[in-house]
């Protein structure tokens, strides 16, 4: 398909290209952005007056649940949803059931993101086999099915002899190893963070120190090994300047915040409401405020969803007991751009810690719209108002304490590889 959308404000971060004018779209690539050029015919034109144009959004933490837990959500489900919050990008942890130890669970889940809606959807492939963190994966034929990175999840390896080993093999086949911070002696069974609050409610802690600790011992290995290491979804203060630090000192280490951590604290808790009820816990407000600075000055240079639908008995019960997780595809870019209403970011920042940021950590060619990429972008109307309802929500989970938020700007359109996979009710997608 040849396209042109004319007239549009054209929002590239990965180079800062900030203007309006046409974007050319010959098949499943970007043929040139500003103008169009001589000669160059389009099968169709859309009018983009008033409309921004930017990448679509690589989420680097997204769980569709599928395989093996078809009854919380489907691949086809989640992609749904992501089309329809500007995702065109998602990448799986491996912890699914089976793990995603083996090149046949990354075919499997490869077709079955195909027969979906369209949205790419990549999988983290096992560090460990069966993610039990005593024996390292092939990592070589995981690479091979097509895995950016390898990680086990959330779940502990053996020992940090595993963990120097896992770095030093990654590290041959130049493979981002993602990693949890978190110390499961120290995470224990708690489930909100340890401070005034738990020991009001009377619920067991988590302390900044199950990250920290757990985060001394990954930076430590990565001066050891000079392993490319990526560390998910960060929730203290602490734990931001402890990657700073690692930075300005010239170590590849890079990491990523969930969106929900920059605006929610252990205070939204209060009510024992189960959508607050995430692993790593809310922290205090000193810390959502040091998360924030760090996505700022780029000490943190992604954002994810870290997506997690569930059904709706999993969140039911006493606090303690239901599942933790908050399903946020569709809440990714509005909580983004929110950022930026608060003066907090740039938009450049913002777009920039959605699209290219992310995907710069696991070597994707995705989020940026130079000509010769892919025709993956998103037409974003600014002057909508957009109110996250139960009732227009895509997603198989419905676990969010973002119902009834109202954000400025809504999803028109979303592109991937030059054919639109979502349309605003009322809009021509053909």
């Amino acid at each position: 398909m040849s396209v042109v959308i004319e007239n549009v404000r054209i929002l590239d971060p990965a180079d800062g290209f900030d203007a309006v004018g046409d974007l050319c779209v010959q098949g499943e690539e970007i043929l040139a952005r500003g103008s169009t050029p001589e000669g160059f015919e389009p099968r169709r034109r859309i009018d983009g007056s008033g409309l921004w144009l930017f990448p679509g959004l690589v989420d680097l933490a997204a769980r569709t649940r599928e395989p093996g837990e078809e009854h919380k959500a489907t691949i086809a489900s989640e992609a749904r949803a992501a089309a329809r919050g500007g995702v065109t990008t998602l990448v799986m942890p491996p912890d699914t059931h089976p793990p995603v130890d083996s090149p046949a669970v990354i075919e499997l889940i490869t077709r079955r993101a195909r027969e979906a809606c369209g949205v790419r959807v990549y999988a983290l492939g096992a560090l460990t086999h069966g993610l039990e963190g005593q024996q390292l994966a092939e990592m070589a034929a995981l690479m091979r099915a097509g895995a950016p990175g390898v990680s086990n999840g959330q779940r502990p390896l053996a020992s940090l002899l595993i963990l120097r080993r896992a770095l030093e093999y990654a590290s041959t086949f130049d493979l981002t190893t993602v990693l949890s911070a978190q110390d499961p002696a120290l995470t224990g069974s708690g489930c909100v963070h340890e401070g005034p609050v738990s020991t009001r409610l009377g619920l067991s802690g988590i302390p900044e120190a199950a990250e920290t600790a757990a985060l001394g011992a990954i930076l430590a290995l990565v001066e050891q090994t000079g392993a490319r290491v990526h560390v998910a979804r960060l929730s203290t203060r602490r734990g931001a300047e402890m990657i700073a630090k690692a930075r300005s000192d010239g170590l590849p280490i890079s990491a990523d915040v969930a969106a929900h951590q920059l605006f929610l604290t252990e205070v939204d808790v209060a009510e024992f409401n189960p959508d607050c009820h995430v692993i790593p816990p809310l922290r205090s407000q000193r810390d959502r405020d040091g998360l924030r600075a760090a996505v700022a000055d780029g000490s943190i240079a992604a954002i994810c969803s870290d997506h997690q639908p569930h059904e709706a008995d999993s969140k039911l019960g006493p606090f303690a007991d239901t599942l933790p997780g908050i399903a946020a595809l569709e809440t990714l870019l509005p909580l983004t751009l929110r950022l930026v209403e608060d003066g907090l970011l740039s938009l450049e920042q913002a777009l920039s810690r959605i699209t290219n940021g992310p995907a710069e950590v696991l070597g994707l060619e995705h989020g940026r719209l130079a000509p010769g990429s892919r025709a993956d972008f998103v037409l974003f109307d600014p002057g909508a108002l957009h109110d996250i309802r139960r009732e227009h929500w895509l997603s198989a989970g419905h676990n969010t304490p973002f119902f009834d938020w109202t954000f400025g700007g809504e999803v028109r359109e979303t592109w991937v590889a030059g054919r639109p996979t979502w349309s605003r009710p009322g809009e021509d997608d053909a």
